[in-house]
């Protein structure tokens, strides 16, 4: 087990030495996603119930609820409970966007490398010009895969926030004014 894990230390380790350095700023940014996008499917999945519970009895508790200022009270507790369960969904978004951005500043720093090593050796030395078109193409790859990642979870979450959002409307319905 142990070796394992050092083997897969090691192919990883040749994965970042082989992309660059922006292969490093890709992952980091893969990281952030992931931790966000997995912040908001645990509160979905969980705390989020135990507050619109919290709401829906704060709400029953008030003997108001057809006045201008109980529906005012009702609207705040649902802008609020709304805003809660979509916090952080737009930065997501712009983390998703920035993956395969990154992607292209690692191909053009590879192509810079391609350019440079045919600028000393004249296009002789093939194998120099390998490493920068690895360079070049291994952040693409990643910074895709990261991006189309992120985007199917943030299409799964976007519709568990839109079923949670529905719930809020459905437990705390609009009273009608009598």
């Amino acid at each position: 087990m142990f070796l394992f894990l050092l083997d897969a230390q090691a192919a990883i380790a040749k994965f970042f030495a082989s992309g660059g350095p922006v292969l490093l700023l890709i992952a980091l940014v893969t990281l952030a996603m992931w931790m966000l996008i997995l912040e908001r499917y645990w509160y979905c999945v969980g705390p989020f119930a135990n507050e619109l519970k919290g709401a829906v009895a704060s709400w029953q508790t008030r003997s108001d609820h057809s006045s201008w200022y109980g529906e005012a009270v009702r609207r705040k507790s649902v802008s609020a409970l709304r805003l809660k369960v979509g916090h952080n969904l737009r930065l997501i978004k712009v983390l998703i966007a920035l993956c395969p951005l990154f992607g292209l500043l690692g191909t053009v720093t590879g192509m810079i490398d391609v350019f440079t090593v045919l600028s000393i050796t004249g296009g002789g030395d093939a194998k120099s010009m390998a490493g920068g078109v690895s360079r070049a193409t291994i952040p693409t790859m990643a910074g895709m895969v990261a991006a189309l990642s992120g985007l199917f979870a943030n299409i799964y979450l976007t519709q568990l926030v839109n079923r949670r959002r529905a719930d809020i409307d459905e437990q705390l319905p609009r009273q009608h004014q009598t």
